[in-house]
Protein backbone atom coordinates (compact mmCIF):
# COMPACT_ATOMS: atom_id res chain seq x y z
CA UNK A 1 0.00 0.00 0.00
CA UNK A 2 1.35 3.50 -0.82
CA UNK A 3 2.60 5.25 2.30
CA UNK A 4 0.27 8.22 1.83
CA UNK A 5 -2.76 5.92 1.77
CA UNK A 6 -1.61 4.09 4.89
CA UNK A 7 -1.07 7.41 6.66
CA UNK A 8 -4.59 8.53 5.76
CA UNK A 9 -6.03 5.18 6.90
CA UNK A 10 -4.19 5.44 10.23
CA UNK A 11 -5.36 9.04 10.64
CA UNK A 12 -8.99 7.99 10.24
CA UNK A 13 -8.84 4.83 12.37
CA UNK A 14 -6.62 5.95 15.25
CA UNK A 15 -8.53 6.67 18.43
CA UNK A 16 -11.84 5.40 17.03
CA UNK A 17 -13.92 2.29 17.77
CA UNK A 18 -14.12 0.49 14.45
CA UNK A 19 -16.94 -1.73 13.22
CA UNK A 20 -15.93 -3.95 10.29
CA UNK A 21 -18.14 -5.25 7.48
CA UNK A 22 -16.53 -7.99 5.40
CA UNK A 23 -17.42 -9.67 2.13
CA UNK A 24 -16.10 -12.48 -0.03
CA UNK A 25 -12.99 -10.52 -1.05
CA UNK A 26 -11.39 -11.03 2.36
CA UNK A 27 -11.43 -14.83 1.90
CA UNK A 28 -9.94 -15.14 -1.58
CA UNK A 29 -6.44 -15.57 -0.11
CA UNK A 30 -7.84 -18.61 1.75
CA UNK A 31 -8.76 -20.23 -1.57
CA UNK A 32 -12.46 -19.29 -1.59
CA UNK A 33 -13.35 -17.36 -4.78
CA UNK A 34 -15.60 -14.31 -4.62
CA UNK A 35 -18.54 -13.32 -6.80
CA UNK A 36 -17.82 -9.87 -8.15
CA UNK A 37 -14.11 -8.99 -8.18
CA UNK A 38 -12.65 -7.98 -11.56
CA UNK A 39 -11.06 -11.45 -12.00
CA UNK A 40 -13.99 -13.53 -10.68
CA UNK A 41 -15.58 -15.94 -13.18
CA UNK A 42 -19.30 -15.47 -13.90
CA UNK A 43 -21.48 -17.16 -11.28
CA UNK A 44 -25.23 -17.33 -10.72
CA UNK A 45 -25.97 -18.08 -7.05
CA UNK A 46 -29.06 -20.17 -6.35
CA UNK A 47 -32.08 -18.23 -5.15
CA UNK A 48 -34.35 -19.21 -2.28
CA UNK A 49 -37.25 -19.63 -4.71
CA UNK A 50 -35.25 -22.07 -6.86
CA UNK A 51 -34.14 -24.10 -3.84
CA UNK A 52 -37.57 -24.56 -2.26
CA UNK A 53 -39.58 -24.66 -5.49
CA UNK A 54 -37.62 -26.91 -7.83
CA UNK A 55 -36.44 -30.40 -6.78
CA UNK A 56 -34.00 -30.50 -9.73
CA UNK A 57 -32.26 -27.33 -8.56
CA UNK A 58 -32.27 -28.66 -4.99
CA UNK A 59 -30.78 -32.01 -5.98
CA UNK A 60 -28.06 -30.28 -8.00
CA UNK A 61 -27.26 -28.00 -5.08
CA UNK A 62 -26.95 -30.80 -2.51
CA UNK A 63 -24.76 -32.88 -4.82
CA UNK A 64 -22.38 -29.97 -5.35
CA UNK A 65 -22.51 -28.89 -1.72
CA UNK A 66 -21.73 -32.46 -0.60
CA UNK A 67 -18.30 -31.91 -2.13
CA UNK A 68 -17.92 -28.16 -1.69
CA UNK A 69 -18.57 -27.96 2.04
CA UNK A 70 -15.56 -30.19 2.73
CA UNK A 71 -13.25 -27.83 0.87
CA UNK A 72 -14.70 -24.84 2.71
CA UNK A 73 -14.35 -26.67 6.02
CA UNK A 74 -10.67 -27.22 5.23
CA UNK A 75 -10.07 -23.53 4.44
CA UNK A 76 -7.98 -21.62 6.95
CA UNK A 77 -7.91 -17.92 7.90
CA UNK A 78 -5.46 -15.76 5.97
CA UNK A 79 -3.43 -12.75 7.08
CA UNK A 80 -6.43 -10.41 6.71
CA UNK A 81 -8.58 -12.43 9.14
CA UNK A 82 -5.69 -12.68 11.59
CA UNK A 83 -5.03 -8.93 11.40
CA UNK A 84 -8.65 -8.12 12.28
CA UNK A 85 -8.48 -10.50 15.24
CA UNK A 86 -5.32 -8.70 16.42
CA UNK A 87 -7.08 -5.35 16.08
CA UNK A 88 -9.99 -6.64 18.15
CA UNK A 89 -7.67 -7.83 20.92
CA UNK A 90 -6.04 -4.39 20.91
CA UNK A 91 -9.43 -2.71 21.37
CA UNK A 92 -9.49 -1.09 17.94
CA UNK A 93 -12.14 -3.30 16.31
CA UNK A 94 -15.36 -3.52 18.32
CA UNK A 95 -17.06 -6.14 16.14
CA UNK A 96 -17.14 -7.78 12.72
CA UNK A 97 -20.26 -8.14 10.59
CA UNK A 98 -19.53 -10.63 7.84
CA UNK A 99 -21.52 -11.43 4.72
CA UNK A 100 -19.45 -14.61 4.37
CA UNK A 101 -20.59 -18.05 5.52
CA UNK A 102 -17.09 -19.57 5.75
CA UNK A 103 -16.50 -19.12 9.54
CA UNK A 104 -12.95 -17.89 8.87
CA UNK A 105 -13.27 -14.93 11.26
CA UNK A 106 -14.22 -17.30 14.07
CA UNK A 107 -11.41 -19.68 13.13
CA UNK A 108 -8.99 -16.73 13.31
CA UNK A 109 -10.01 -16.05 16.91
CA UNK A 110 -12.38 -13.11 16.36
CA UNK A 111 -14.66 -12.94 19.40
CA UNK A 112 -17.51 -10.68 18.29
CA UNK A 113 -18.71 -11.84 14.88
CA UNK A 114 -22.17 -11.39 13.37
CA UNK A 115 -22.58 -14.03 10.64
CA UNK A 116 -25.10 -11.94 8.73
CA UNK A 117 -25.84 -14.55 6.06
CA UNK A 118 -25.48 -17.64 8.27
CA UNK A 119 -22.80 -20.33 8.22
CA UNK A 120 -22.03 -23.30 5.99
CA UNK A 121 -21.61 -25.72 8.92
CA UNK A 122 -25.23 -25.71 10.12
CA UNK A 123 -28.37 -27.23 8.54
CA UNK A 124 -31.96 -26.15 9.24
CA UNK A 125 -35.23 -27.99 8.63
CA UNK A 126 -37.69 -25.63 6.94
CA UNK A 127 -40.67 -27.37 8.58
CA UNK A 128 -39.75 -27.97 12.23
CA UNK A 129 -36.71 -25.60 12.47
CA UNK A 130 -34.51 -28.41 13.86
CA UNK A 131 -30.80 -27.63 13.55
CA UNK A 132 -28.06 -30.15 12.83
CA UNK A 133 -24.40 -29.99 11.88
CA UNK A 134 -23.18 -30.22 8.31
CA UNK A 135 -20.94 -33.10 9.38
CA UNK A 136 -23.93 -35.13 10.58
CA UNK A 137 -25.74 -34.49 7.30
CA UNK A 138 -22.61 -35.45 5.36
CA UNK A 139 -22.67 -38.88 6.98
CA UNK A 140 -26.31 -39.40 5.95
CA UNK A 141 -25.68 -38.18 2.39
CA UNK A 142 -22.63 -40.41 2.10
CA UNK A 143 -24.70 -43.41 3.16
CA UNK A 144 -27.29 -42.53 0.51
CA UNK A 145 -24.63 -41.84 -2.15
CA UNK A 146 -21.67 -44.14 -1.39
CA UNK A 147 -18.48 -43.08 -3.11
CA UNK A 148 -19.94 -39.93 -4.70
CA UNK A 149 -17.61 -37.44 -3.00
CA UNK A 150 -14.58 -39.66 -3.61
CA UNK A 151 -15.43 -39.87 -7.32
CA UNK A 152 -14.96 -36.12 -7.78
CA UNK A 153 -11.47 -34.87 -8.60
CA UNK A 154 -10.65 -32.17 -6.07
CA UNK A 155 -7.54 -30.78 -7.76
CA UNK A 156 -8.48 -27.43 -9.28
CA UNK A 157 -12.14 -27.80 -8.26
CA UNK A 158 -13.83 -24.42 -7.99
CA UNK A 159 -15.91 -23.71 -4.89
CA UNK A 160 -18.18 -20.66 -4.67
CA UNK A 161 -18.51 -18.54 -1.49
CA UNK A 162 -21.65 -20.52 -0.53
CA UNK A 163 -19.79 -23.90 -0.66
CA UNK A 164 -21.28 -24.76 -4.07
CA UNK A 165 -18.66 -26.78 -5.97
CA UNK A 166 -18.59 -27.08 -9.75
CA UNK A 167 -19.49 -30.78 -10.10
CA UNK A 168 -20.80 -31.61 -13.60
CA UNK A 169 -22.59 -34.95 -13.09
CA UNK A 170 -25.22 -34.72 -10.33
CA UNK A 171 -28.23 -36.45 -11.90
CA UNK A 172 -28.10 -39.64 -9.78
CA UNK A 173 -27.52 -37.92 -6.45
CA UNK A 174 -30.06 -38.81 -3.72
CA UNK A 175 -31.26 -36.18 -1.24
CA UNK A 176 -32.33 -36.86 2.34
CA UNK A 177 -34.97 -35.20 4.54
CA UNK A 178 -35.17 -34.16 8.18
CA UNK A 179 -34.87 -37.17 10.49
CA UNK A 180 -37.20 -35.52 12.97
CA UNK A 181 -40.20 -34.58 10.79
CA UNK A 182 -39.38 -35.49 7.17
CA UNK A 183 -39.24 -31.82 6.19
CA UNK A 184 -37.01 -30.13 3.63
CA UNK A 185 -33.44 -29.47 4.73
CA UNK A 186 -31.56 -26.31 3.80
CA UNK A 187 -28.15 -24.93 4.75
CA UNK A 188 -28.56 -22.28 7.44
CA UNK A 189 -27.49 -19.68 4.87
CA UNK A 190 -29.45 -16.68 3.65
CA UNK A 191 -30.02 -17.20 -0.07
CA UNK A 192 -30.69 -14.50 -2.64
CA UNK A 193 -34.36 -13.57 -2.32
CA UNK A 194 -34.46 -14.50 1.37
CA UNK A 195 -34.49 -12.10 4.33
CA UNK A 196 -31.82 -11.99 7.02
CA UNK A 197 -33.38 -12.96 10.40
CA UNK A 198 -34.42 -9.83 12.33
CA UNK A 199 -32.43 -10.60 15.53
CA UNK A 200 -29.27 -10.92 13.43
CA UNK A 201 -29.96 -7.61 11.68
CA UNK A 202 -30.56 -5.95 15.06
CA UNK A 203 -27.25 -7.27 16.40
CA UNK A 204 -25.44 -5.97 13.30
CA UNK A 205 -27.03 -2.54 13.67
CA UNK A 206 -25.95 -2.46 17.33
CA UNK A 207 -22.33 -3.16 16.31
CA UNK A 208 -22.50 -0.43 13.64
CA UNK A 209 -24.24 2.20 15.76
CA UNK A 210 -21.90 1.78 18.73
CA UNK A 211 -18.79 2.36 16.58
CA UNK A 212 -17.12 5.58 15.48
CA UNK A 213 -16.15 4.33 12.02
CA UNK A 214 -17.20 1.59 9.61
CA UNK A 215 -14.45 -0.25 7.75
CA UNK A 216 -15.74 -2.19 4.72
CA UNK A 217 -13.38 -4.97 3.63
CA UNK A 218 -13.66 -7.06 0.47
CA UNK A 219 -17.27 -6.24 -0.43
CA UNK A 220 -18.73 -4.46 -3.44
CA UNK A 221 -21.86 -3.79 -1.33
CA UNK A 222 -24.01 -4.87 -4.25
CA UNK A 223 -26.80 -6.23 -2.05
CA UNK A 224 -28.74 -4.09 0.40
CA UNK A 225 -28.04 -6.39 3.36
CA UNK A 226 -24.52 -4.93 3.51
CA UNK A 227 -25.02 -1.52 1.87
CA UNK A 228 -27.49 -0.37 4.54
CA UNK A 229 -24.76 -0.34 7.20
CA UNK A 230 -22.60 1.99 5.11
CA UNK A 231 -25.59 4.25 4.51
CA UNK A 232 -26.47 4.30 8.20
CA UNK A 233 -22.91 5.23 9.17
CA UNK A 234 -22.59 7.97 6.57
CA UNK A 235 -26.01 9.40 7.44
CA UNK A 236 -24.89 9.86 11.05
CA UNK A 237 -21.77 11.73 9.87
CA UNK A 238 -19.36 9.00 10.92
CA UNK A 239 -16.57 7.98 8.51
CA UNK A 240 -16.87 5.03 6.15
CA UNK A 241 -13.59 3.54 4.89
CA UNK A 242 -13.70 1.03 2.02
CA UNK A 243 -10.97 -1.49 1.26
CA UNK A 244 -11.92 -3.44 -1.85
CA UNK A 245 -10.68 -4.47 -5.28
CA UNK A 246 -12.86 -2.51 -7.70
CA UNK A 247 -15.75 -0.10 -7.24
CA UNK A 248 -18.53 -0.44 -4.66
CA UNK A 249 -22.04 0.99 -4.35
CA UNK A 250 -20.92 3.09 -1.37
CA UNK A 251 -17.85 4.77 -2.87
CA UNK A 252 -19.69 8.11 -2.88
CA UNK A 253 -20.28 7.82 0.87
CA UNK A 254 -16.71 6.98 1.83
CA UNK A 255 -14.15 9.21 3.51
CA UNK A 256 -11.48 6.94 1.99
CA UNK A 257 -11.51 4.19 -0.62
CA UNK A 258 -8.52 1.88 -1.08
CA UNK A 259 -8.34 -0.30 -4.19
CA UNK A 260 -5.82 -2.77 -2.82
CA UNK A 261 -5.50 -6.26 -1.37
CA UNK A 262 -7.16 -6.95 1.97
CA UNK A 263 -4.28 -8.79 3.60
CA UNK A 264 -1.48 -6.25 3.01
CA UNK A 265 -3.62 -3.29 4.06
CA UNK A 266 -5.02 -4.89 7.21
CA UNK A 267 -1.66 -6.32 8.19
CA UNK A 268 -0.09 -2.85 7.88
CA UNK A 269 -2.91 -1.41 9.98
CA UNK A 270 -2.50 -4.09 12.65
CA UNK A 271 1.27 -3.67 12.70
CA UNK A 272 0.79 0.04 13.40
CA UNK A 273 -2.04 -0.15 15.93
CA UNK A 274 -1.74 -3.65 17.40
CA UNK A 275 1.90 -4.72 17.19
CA UNK A 276 2.51 -8.34 18.13
CA UNK A 277 4.31 -8.75 21.48
CA UNK A 278 7.99 -9.62 21.27
CA UNK A 279 8.49 -13.23 22.35
CA UNK A 280 10.97 -14.12 25.06
CA UNK A 281 12.96 -16.07 22.47
CA UNK A 282 13.21 -12.96 20.29
CA UNK A 283 14.20 -10.82 23.29
CA UNK A 284 16.90 -13.34 24.22
CA UNK A 285 18.15 -13.38 20.64
CA UNK A 286 18.24 -9.58 20.50
CA UNK A 287 20.05 -9.44 23.85
CA UNK A 288 22.65 -11.94 22.69
CA UNK A 289 23.18 -10.03 19.47
CA UNK A 290 23.75 -6.78 21.38
CA UNK A 291 26.31 -8.41 23.63
CA UNK A 292 28.20 -9.76 20.64
CA UNK A 293 28.49 -6.36 18.91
Amino acid sequence: MPEAQLDRLLELVSGRRVAVLTGAGISTDSGIPDYRSPDAPPRTPMTYQQFVGDPVFRQRYWARNHVGWRLMDAARPNAAHRALARLERAGVVSGVITQNVDLLHTKAGQRRVIDLHGVYARIRCLRCEDLTSRMALAERLEAANPGFAESVTLDGLEVAPDADAVVPDTGAFRMVDCVRCGGMLKPDIVYFGESVPKPRVAAAFEVTESADLLLVVGSSLTVMSGLRFARLTAKSARPVVILNRGRTRADGLAALTLDTGCAPALTALADALAPAPVSSATQSSNSSSSECV
